[in-house]
């Protein structure tokens, strides 16, 4: 039975010798250059990278940078663009501001939601959040 699995459980842990692809990480056995040293910052370049970086903090802004008409491609909106008019009504209604929330979707959809450029689902995800807002804004009239 062990001559029918060809070795596939033959597996050995605690090897002297180390496989040539772990020897030199520069190149791979064809002699490529692998996708991490392409990537690899030398010491010095990441500590001046590292004293650079600020960390993005989203505070209750990302719709205000955003452009409405939204920018179209052949295929319609980026996903990128997409994903960050998605991320703005997010945050509107993290930060319970259900009244710009619902006011950011309007402006996003437009009257007549079938000549928006954006993908079904990213126009039900902002339907969702409208409805989500309205229902808020609703239930905060009543307290």
């Amino acid at each position: 039975m062990a001559e029918d699995l060809n070795g596939l459980l033959n597996i050995s842990f605690g090897s002297d010798s180390e496989p040539e692809e772990a020897a030199d990480p520069k190149t791979s056995s064809n002699g490529v250059t692998t996708r991490a040293d392409r990537n690899a910052l030398s010491e010095a370049d990441f500590q001046t990278l590292k004293q650079s970086y600020q960390a993005k903090v989203e505070n209750g802004h990302i719709y205000k940078t955003i452009t409405l008409p939204l920018p179209q491609t052949a295929n319609g909106v980026a996903k990128p663009e997409a994903q960050e008019i998605l991320h703005a009504v997010e945050e509107l209604y993290f930060f319970r501001r259900y009244t710009d929330g619902l006011d950011f979707t309007q402006r996003v959809l437009g009257d007549d939601d079938s000549s928006c450029p954006l993908d079904d689902e990213t126009k039900s995800l902002l339907k969702y959040y409208g409805e989500r807002c309205k229902q808020r804004i609703a239930g905060q009239s009543k307290s």
